[in-house]
């Protein structure tokens, strides 16, 4: 089967997740006063979980794949630690009243690391190229049915509907500028060409190693410049990125909760935020595969079976916060009397199931997801408790995205992202996401997703609508929000990144 556009979208940001599922975290770092005499650092080498393959902005992937990207290449808008959007290559943006047309106005003193000047036509260029480039986040731009260049410095995108998620998204990889001199040519696969504070040092960098870059002379914006190298190490193994760390060839680094105790140990620093959440999603909701799971009072008995903070602290070591709602706590879709909506009480969720017809009998199957084995024997043991079969398959492949399209799996444990409501939204929820293969819905959802769709900046809120109709309906069984844990030394400052398991590029800084 063939995903749509916006599912593969959907499909490449959790996979991006998945690598991550076992990481959790705490506070954030900042340095000790160990370090006041030591001179100041020039230099930032970062452990990379995974090497960039093609460095044409077009193929950029999100959060912490999206990081070396941030090196080369500026984007359109800036993404502020907690999440707010700043100016960088677009001075303003304004939406029209129907939310259809964004007007940007761009910088006009940008020029790329190859002489061409930043101007509209630039920015055309390169919003065009990642439509039409087929890399892991082109869903990003499917509402922009074209781009118009009004005058120099300004640019139009025309919407075929309205998208709430449009201006994050320029932030991100659709918002990255390269020069339009090299844009689709084999070069730019591996030399970034863009506009951002740092260029690659060829002759340094290393394919499947490390890559390295140096400071721009003439970059335009000091202020975010605060390096004159920057080294990313490929660290794929988790092990290597703890030894790296504490070794000292690497400042900084995201580890897990296991390996973060040795971390500790070393005397580094954990900056960390929560970005996923772990959980049962229940697909299934019409009974199509398991008839069980028609019943809200089945889905809402498996939210009160489990005893989320015993289960976090077993798994986790405690990284992360119990939840029973799928919307990130920075979403603004987020709603406090939510957050404990089904307690632990194996009693009530005993009733429930004999009130449903499902007192004994009752099993659901499930995926093995590598990297889980831990949280499905739990969760098997206290389903067990109140009478249900947890079945637990053959492991799941590279082809998971394609079986779940497939309607393969009715349930599945799984980590997801907590991205904008939007994301979200078309993530999990709407009849388009990846993650509700069966296209579950409702005449009252879906006037409640159009309200999102339509609300501009009201979108967040709006978004809390859908969030509890989908707790109370118990669309998921979410367990708890996950802690990613990013450890870095006391050379530099770190300041975490809302959403991301890594820190933006922009967020390191030398120590005082």
């Amino acid at each position: 089967m063939k995903l749509g556009p916006q599912a593969a979208a959907a499909a490449l940001i959790l996979s991006a997740s998945l690598a991550l599922t076992a990481c959790g975290g705490g506070a954030s770092g900042a340095a000790n006063g160990n370090n006041a005499s030591a001179p100041k650092t020039t230099t930032l080498t970062l452990g990379a979980v995974q090497e960039i393959r093609s460095w044409d902005p077009a193929q950029a992937h999100v959060g912490h794949f999206l990081q070396p990207y941030q090196a080369a290449y500026d984007s359109l808008l800036l993404r502020e630690p907690d999440g707010k959007l700043s100016p960088m290559l677009a001075t303003a943006w304004k939406y029209n009243a129907a939310n259809t047309v964004l007007t940007v106005d761009l910088r006009t003193d940008v020029t790329f690391s190859d002489g061409a000047k930043f101007d509209a036509e630039a920015a055309k260029a390169n919003l065009d190229h990642f439509k039409k480039a087929n890399g892991p986040q082109m869903a990003q731009l499917t509402a922009v049915s074209d781009i118009k260049v009004v005058d120099a410095d300004t640019v139009e995108l025309n919407l075929s509907a309205p998208d709430p998620s449009l201006e994050f998204y320029l932030s991100q990889a659709a918002g990255l500028m390269g020069s339009p001199k090299v844009l689709g040519t084999e070069g730019i696969k591996t030399e970034p060409v863009g506009s951002g504070a740092y260029v690659m040092d060829k002759a340094a960098t290393v394919k499947d190693s490390q890559s390295v870059f140096t400071a721009r002379q003439d970059y335009w914006n000091k202020d975010i410049q605060k390096f004159q190298k920057i080294t990313f190490k490929t660290l794929v193994d988790l092990t290597a990125r703890t030894n790296a760390l504490v070794s000292g060839q690497v400042d900084a680094t995201l580890l897990d909760p296991k390996t973060g105790k040795q971390a500790e140990g070393a005397k580094m620093i954990l900056a960390a935020n929560e970005v996923d959440w772990q959980g049962l999603t229940l697909f299934d909701r019409d009974g199509t595969k398991n008839p069980g799971l028609k019943d809200v009072r089945v889905r809402q008995a498996i939210n009160y079976a489990f005893d989320r903070k015993t289960i976090l602290d077993q798994v986790l070591l405690g990284q992360g916060t119990p939840t029973s709602q799928p919307f990130g706590k920075t979403s603004g879709a987020w709603v406090e009397e939510l957050e404990n909506k089904y307690p632990y009480d194996p009693a009530k969720a005993k009733a429930l199931l004999k009130e449903a017809g499902y007192e004994t009998g009752l099993v659901l199957q499930v995926p093995s997801v590598p990297g889980f084995e831990t949280q499905l024997a739990v969760i098997k043991q206290q389903l067990a408790d109140v009478g249900v079969t947890l079945e637990v398959g053959s492991a799941i492949t590279n082809t998971y995205t394609t079986d779940i399209a497939a309607q393969k799996f009715t349930t599945m444990y799984f980590s997801l992202f907590q991205g904008e409501p939007w994301v979200a939204i078309n993530q999990i929820v709407s009849t388009k996401a990846l993650y509700n293969p069966f296209k579950s819905t409702s005449p009252e959802l879906q006037a409640k997703i159009d309200a999102v769709q339509g609300g501009g900046k009201d979108a967040a809120k709006l978004a809390q609508e859908v969030n509890k109709y989908v707790v109370e309906q118990a669309w998921f069984a979410p367990l708890f929000r996950v802690n990613q844990m990013y450890y870095h030394n006391s050379k530099i400052n770190v300041t975490p990144q809302v959403q991301q398991a890594v820190p933006s590029i922009y967020n390191y800084s030398p120590a005082s």
